[in-house]
């Protein structure tokens, strides 16, 4: 009976590691990534609308757990970019994606490239997981970890913040840009009188 019974355990856990492991959909997961990285960095909301699942349970990187009520609201209260603003491409390298039928895991480091009107550019990186739901034929990100990559400790002494009566917190980086992050998430680049 003890044989029988760690037959059953072994078989299930082989079963378990191999759907883990095989990952039908992983092109689509990847190709949905790809595609809600380049709305985010556009602002998009129709893509944010589409990518998080009604239910969703995102945890920034901040430290700040929101819904996406709360997420879409700081998306469509940002303001449209102007000409000459700063602009962000974000990107995956390193995605690990396990599915578990209709359930998948992706883990991914995100890139986000900022490039500044006279050519400066920062890098920041997050390790990002996200839990995806397939239902009724399309995966949605039912819950998100986003937690930055520190950069080294000289540029890490380098930042300084500022918080002003409107409640921002204003971020001098270690190359003088002076920014905020929205509810959202996403850099705002302002005039570097607000973090003196």
């Amino acid at each position: 009976m003890k044989k029988l019974g760690l037959s059953i355990a072994i078989s299930v856990f082989a079963v378990l590691s191999l759907n883990a492991q095989s990952s039908p959909d992983a092109a689509e997961l990847t190709r949905l990534l790809n595609e809600f990285l380049a709305g985010a960095g556009r602002n998009d909301a129709a893509v944010h609308e589409r990518f998080w699942a009604n239910d969703l349970i995102y945890t920034r990187s901040t430290g700040v757990r929101i819904n996406k009520n709360e997420l879409m609201r700081g998306v469509l209260e940002t303001p449209a970019a102007k000409p000459g603003d700063p602009v962000t491409v974000y990107s995956a390298e390193e995605i690990q994606i396990q599915q578990y039928g209709n359930a998948a895991v992706v883990a991914f480091k995100l890139i986000g490239t900022t490039t500044r009107s006279d050519g400066t550019k920062t890098v920041t990186r997050n390790l990002n997981t996200g839990t995806f739901i397939k239902r009724d034929g399309r995966w949605q990100a039912v819950a998100w970890q986003s937690t930055v990559i520190p950069d080294s400790p000289a540029s890490t002494k380098a930042a300084t913040t500022n918080s002003s009566s409107d409640g921002r917190k204003y971020i001098l980086g270690p190359r003088g840009g002076c920014h905020y992050i929205t509810e959202s998430g996403r850099k705002v680049y302002v005039d570097k009188s607000n973090c003196n």
